[in-house]
């Protein structure tokens, strides 16, 4: 199985109903989490120590930032990702420390260039439609393998999805591969990110699919 997964989220500022909530959001992709698959060798007594990753802090607040939370170091989302992710991956050597654990997350997000991908692709943020099947094709042939797309559901009497976060997926060797879900698979792990008042679910291929550019 897959073990490690890199997920880009669409700033979810640019998603929710209510934009007061944030803060200068990106109107790029930026990295939501690097979370091991199953893990059960979490140690909750490691806490999260700021000063630990002072060397990425200009990388992480550009491309790990945290829109939610108006405090100068905005650090609470990094904490919260720490304390529930990192500290089960940490039993891999490549991220056992923490500036090892977010080290490894900007690099592999770096290398995968998800915003250079799209755009190569022709794929931007656009008021007009896309089929979801012409972004997993172009994400598949840049990068070999299937991403996992997901899509906030259209709201009642609408007819197109919102596409919200693109996840990539690792071997323990952190080579990429296929994300393929088991059948009837269920991760709560990975289902806890809100955008809004909706739920994020794998995007269904049938529906247009929106890719916001703007808060609404």
């Amino acid at each position: 199985y897959s073990w490690i997964h890199l997920a880009n989220t669409l700033c979810f500022c640019l998603l929710q109903m209510d934009a007061n909530d944030c803060h200068d959001p990106p109107k790029y992709w930026t990295i939501h989490g690097l979370w091991p698959d199953r893990a059960e060798d979490c140690n909750r007594t490691w806490h999260f120590n700021v000063t630990e990753i002072k060397d990425l802090l200009s990388d992480m607040r550009h491309y790990w930032p945290d829109v939610l939370h108006s405090s100068l170091n905005r650090t609470q989302f990094w904490k919260h990702e720490w304390d529930k992710h990192g500290t089960c991956a940490a039993t891999l050597e490549v991220l056992n420390s923490q500036k090892k654990y977010f080290g490894k997350a900007l690099e592999l997000y770096q290398h995968i260039d998800l915003n250079g991908c799209l755009l190569k692709a022709g794929i931007k943020p656009s008021s007009s439609y896309y089929k979801m099947t012409a972004i997993k094709e172009a994400l598949t042939r840049f990068y070999g393998v299937t991403p996992k797309i997901q899509c906030i559901p259209p709201e009642e009497g609408e007819k197109a999805q919102t596409i919200g976060q693109i996840e990539f997926c690792f071997t323990k060797e952190l080579q990429l591969v296929n994300c393929v879900a088991l059948e009837g698979e269920s991760n709560p792990m990975h289902a806890h990110l809100k955008l809004g008042t909706s739920e994020l679910s794998v995007c269904n291929d049938t529906l247009p699919t929106y890719y916001p550019s703007e808060v609404q």
